[in-house]
């Protein structure tokens, strides 16, 4: 990679770095390919849930179509990033040390990517050059600080490592479920949300019930008092 890195900001730049942005350009063919059956597959499996009666198991299963299809968007959003660089190659030869407003974007976004999904050895080498030319601190911000830098906020959504809200979950089951005509009889959806709430608040913590605590006692001290 080093020797490529080098020659890639020596003076062949500009062809160089198209020549790495069409090899990231073909691997996320067959990258999307890939993610498309895999997407396929899950959604099959939720059908198949459906048609047996078991929706609420259908409806655990259907986290793994969303996180396929998140990974499927991303790949498009970074092929469109990919394009979009190869024309403004310019821009970035004539930067070496700051990333130009229009081009701050794409560059953190590919960025963002690369540092969530390491199995893309051409986007690796891509995050290698933006490193190389615009500084390891750039580069950082772009993973640390996405939401101050540039990045694309729905790259920073597709990417999440949280669990799929139990909202999307039921989107996207009821999508399912509409196509192949399935009616859905979770009535109680609605409860099903704000008990998901509920179990995602932060339990207090052992000051404030220390506190509380205090606060209980002294009004007991002052009731025994005025007795």
């Amino acid at each position: 990679m080093g020797k490529k890195l080098g020659t890639l900001l020596g003076r062949t730049f500009h062809s160089k770095f198209k020549a790495l942005v069409n090899l990231a350009i073909s691997r996320l063919a067959v990258l999307k390919n890939h993610r498309k059956v895999r997407c396929f597959h899950a959604r099959s499996d939720v059908l198949q849930l459906l048609n047996l009666g078991q929706q609420k198991l259908a409806l655990s299963r259907v986290e793994f179509v969303i996180k396929e299809q998140n990974l499927l968007d991303v790949f498009v959003m970074v092929e469109g990033y990919c394009h979009f660089l190869m024309e403004k190659v310019c821009l970035i030869e004539n930067n070496n040390r700051e990333c130009p407003d229009e081009l701050k974007e794409g560059v953190t976004s590919l960025l963002f990517a690369a540092s969530r999904y390491w199995e893309f050895p051409e986007l690796q080498e891509i995050r290698g050059v933006f490193t190389s030319r615009f500084g390891k601190e750039f580069a950082a911000s772009a993973v640390d600080l996405p939401n101050t830098c540039g990045v694309n906020p729905k790259m920073i959504q597709k990417l999440s490592t949280r669990r799929p809200s139990l909202e999307s979950r039921l989107e996207v089951l009821d999508e399912i479920a509409s196509e192949n005509g399935i009616a859905l009889y979770l009535k109680d959806a609605s409860s099903l949300i704000t008990k998901e709430k509920q179990d995602s608040q932060p339990e207090p913590s052992a000051e404030l019930d220390n506190a509380k605590f205090k606060q209980y006692k002294h009004s007991l001290s002052y009731i025994s008092d005025d007795d």
